[in-house]
């Protein structure tokens, strides 16, 4: 078993933070529904969810404070104004985050502009090596940096791919091949979408980002679809992902993705199937044929 290891792709602009930040509030306030937080709904409505003034009401603030946050000025709003809109929003942990993070960077340390991507330690790459299940590295691009043996015989033969199309968020959404061995590509996808606007939330001057955006925007209805919809994710450890492979048919996997320390922003991700289960037997059955050609 040998891991690989691939280089990043390039980019032209960045993202603009305050037409996300307007975007994103907008989309987290058209999802409630006014009897879902206790206010009266008043016939028939020109656009969904609450209106700015219901929502300001529930946050405890003034209409035109409300008005100049969700037009993309959030520098001045203190931490305690925040937290009430996101409580009035019922934001998850995840949406917190990304709101305080597009409305005052400066409050986190983790927005920054991504480092070039570095080659991987060689102890990363013993340990990829090592692993007995399929695992691989990400950069916060989501650019795939390096993986075993196993991860593809289980993913696809990622060798073969220019460096630039190395990246799970292409391969998700333009690579027919990849999604084939997802026996749930939507849900996959839905999540992968996540991770993009979660990770690009983090750095929004990144113009890595924006062509990537652009790129899959352009050459995937589902991605623009998914991308209007504003979720966040961090990538779901812990996740149950069923795959489907042409050797052993389908079989579920544990995602779980770890931060590598040191450097660049990167994550270990693996895939393990739970013990004793017939899911743990097919992927022992992938290792065993793995060097065997796939055809």
């Amino acid at each position: 078993m040998s891991s690989h290891v691939a280089a990043g792709d390039e980019g032209t602009s960045g993202l603009d933070r305050r037409t996300e930040l307007k975007e994103f509030l907008r989309s987290r306030r058209a999802r409630l529904k006014p009897e879902e937080v206790g206010l009266p709904s008043h016939g028939r409505r020109r656009v969904p969810g609450l209106r700015r003034e219901e929502l300001a009401q529930l946050a405890g603030v003034s209409y035109a404070y409300y008005a100049r946050l969700e037009q993309g000025y959030g520098e001045t709003m203190s931490a305690e104004v925040l937290d009430a809109v996101a409580r009035a929003l019922r934001l998850n942990g995840e949406e917190r985050e990304h709101l305080v993070r597009l409305a005052q960077p400066e409050r986190q340390s983790a927005t920054q502009a991504v480092p070039p991507s570095q080659p991987l330690r060689p102890s990363v790459r013993h340990l990829l090596d090592a692993l007995g299940v399929p695992a691989y590295v990400v950069d916060r691009r989501l650019n795939i940096l390096g993986w075993n043996r196993l991860a593809t015989v289980v993913f696809g033969d990622w060798g073969r791919l220019r460096p630039e199309e190395r990246n799970v968020a292409r391969l998700a959404f333009l690579s027919p091949e990849a999604r084939e061995r997802f026996a749930d590509p939507d849900s996959t996808t839905e999540r992968i979408a996540g991770v993009v606007r979660m990770n690009a939330g983090k750095s929004p001057g990144d113009p890595h980002f924006s062509s990537l955006i652009e790129e899959l925007s352009q050459q995937s209805e589902e991605f623009r679809r998914l991308w209007a919809r504003h979720e966040v994710s961090c990538g779901s450890a812990g996740e149950t992902v069923r795959m489907r492979h042409p050797l052993v048919g389908e079989f579920d996997l544990v995602h779980e993705p770890m931060a590598l320390p040191g450097g660049a922003p990167m994550r270990l991700v693996t895939y393990h199937a739970e013990p004793g289960s017939r899911s743990e037997e097919a992927l022992r059955m992938l290792a065993s044929w793995e060097m065997e050609p796939l055809g």
